[in-house]
């Protein structure tokens, strides 16, 4: 099969390898129709993730056709469209049984620091992911499930993390009906926490960015106020002037690791690698949210140090609140979102790429060419 290969920081190829095969009785190849590029990826991509191994296929947002099953899959037949979640997870441990599915502990040597994600290095479990024409998913019965009819595969794509993972960062906000909510970072998963907001009764809803043509998607996708950080001395300062001088009620940090905004923790940690994450859009959640306030980190980090203002946040009695999705507990809910014409995930793609051609989409969306936003791998797209 062809599938997208990891050869090193900045370098990519597609290539032929094996055909994933059944290696347990609960397994299931997916032949995969679409596939995203998630800003995540790119902590991979430009090496900022731990044991991101030469060989592997990155991609942990995928939706496909089931091709073969194991023999003790019972959920799921060959035919049937599925949509995969990002966790894997064995559905049965202590936290899966509490619903925390990217907690599993069954799914990845490394448990103790986070469950099993596709595509997304062996600290993550070392699973191949869906920037391919075919993935094996293991605990077919759990994770999977049919994409219902009415919805097609560029929305249900989005559900299999960016979706979920915006509306769950803006559940950990714990908005309640009034609230001021900030977001920082206007990408895919930004602009979904900015949407999922006002569902969950936000009364104003701000964006930072500092690249014009996200933030002009945030006020257009998710009528949100959009203010380029890049266009004032401290956007701190002017987020309390704007918010009577208390600060937002939630903040939102929906960047992560790569953050820009101040130039010596960028450095420190997107290229020196001397960080687990550049901390700026994380502390500036804390500094601008009020007292008493909430702060949800939906951004990637890596487990290594980082300079975060801790010290800020408990002097200000502050509530964080983070994780990686449980993205299969979000599911019901949106599907009434979108059934509902509440959301329309597939309003943020910006392009659909062939797969032979992946190496340019990484480019074109690490390097913020072309307005790109949101990017879909089409694996038969020749």
């Amino acid at each position: 099969m062809r599938a997208m290969v990891y050869r090193g920081p900045y370098r990519l190829r597609v290539q032929e390898k094996d055909r994933p095969a059944i290696e347990h009785p609960n397994d299931a190849i997916v032949k995969v129709t679409r596939a995203a590029i998630c800003g995540s990826d790119l902590h991979l991509y430009h090496g900022m993730m731990p044991d991101t191994r030469v060989g592997m296929t990155f991609g942990h947002e995928f939706v496909g056709v089931v091709d073969e099953v194991g023999p003790s899959v019972r959920n799921l037949q060959p035919g049937d469209r599925v949509m995969v979640p990002f966790n894997v997870y064995c559905g049965s441990c202590y936290f899966c049984a509490r619903g925390l599915f990217s907690n599993c502990h069954n799914v990845n040597p490394n448990a103790t620091a986070v469950g099993g994600i596709y595509g997304y290095s062996h600290t993550c479990g070392g699973y191949d992911g869906g920037q391919a024409e075919y993935v094996r998913v293991p605990f077919a019965d759990v994770g999977p499930s049919p994409i219902p009819e009415w919805m097609d595969d560029d929305d249900a794509v989005l559900l299999t993390d960016a979706l979920a993972t915006g509306y769950f960062g803006a559940q950990l906000g714990d908005i309640v009906e009034g609230d001021v909510v900030v977001v920082f970072g206007a990408g895919p998963v930004g602009l979904f926490a900015a949407k999922s907001a006002w569902l969950m009764g936000a009364g104003r809803v701000v964006v930072i960015d500092h690249l014009d043509y996200r933030l002009e998607k945030a006020a257009s996708f998710a009528h949100a106020e959009a203010y380029n950080f890049a266009e004032y001395d401290d956007i701190v300062v002017h987020l309390k002037k704007i918010t009577d001088h208390l600060g937002a009620d939630v903040a939102i940090d929906a960047v992560g690791a790569e953050a820009d905004g101040n130039l010596l923790q960028h450095v420190t940690a997107a290229k020196l690698k001397l960080q687990g994450g550049s901390p700026v859009a994380l502390n500036w959640a804390i500094d601008s949210v009020r007292k008493g306030g909430n702060v949800s980190v939906m951004g990637a980090y890596g487990p290594m140090f980082s300079a975060v203002k801790f010290g800020d946040a408990l002097n200000k009695g502050l509530t964080l609140r983070m994780n990686q999705c449980p993205v299969k507990r979000q599911w019901p809910r949106l599907f009434e979102h979108i059934r509902n014409g509440y959301l329309k995930p597939s309003d943020i793609v910006t392009h659909r790429i062939p797969l032979e051609h992946i190496a340019e989409a990484y480019h074109l969306f690490s390097a913020k060419l072309d307005g790109c936003i949101k990017p879909l791998i089409i694996p038969n797209a020749a």
